[in-house]
């Protein structure tokens, strides 16, 4: 079983529809084939892969405009780096929800506040 986590913490699956599931491997010109797909879910093998990072922020500048969502070792600390990648939601084991609880979670679903850009535009 999996834990979905968005901006509002664990919520429960509500996709019944088919995904393409997308390996971090991609090679980033194979993601055009995939423009239309009403859902994608790109996999994080392990927390320190990020290429999933760059496939999804590759797919929102192409103008994808359906469910992105991160699949695997995503980490709590990774979630606003996600978000801003163009992700709506990761998805998690849970063993791994077990070791980082919902409220690890949620403390980052403000992830527009706390990015670089915007602590300088605050300064300006």
């Amino acid at each position: 079983m999996s834990v979905i986590i968005r901006d509002e913490g664990f919520v429960p699956e509500d996709y019944t529809g088919d995904w393409v599931d997308l390996p971090s491997d991609t090679d980033p010109e194979a993601l055009a084939q995939h423009g239309n797909a009403p859902a994608i879910r790109i996999a994080f093998p392990n927390f320190s892969d990020g290429r999933g990072f760059t496939l999804a922020r590759l797919l929102r500048l192409a103008g994808y405009q359906g469910r992105l969502r991160a699949e695997g070792h995503v980490i709590a600390d990774q979630y606003a780096m996600a978000r801003r990648a163009g992700f709506d939601e990761v998805e998690i084991s849970e063993p791994l929800a077990a070791r980082q609880p919902e409220d690890q979670w949620r403390a980052r679903s403000n992830w527009r506040a706390h990015d670089y850009q915007t602590r300088l535009r605050a300064r300006g």
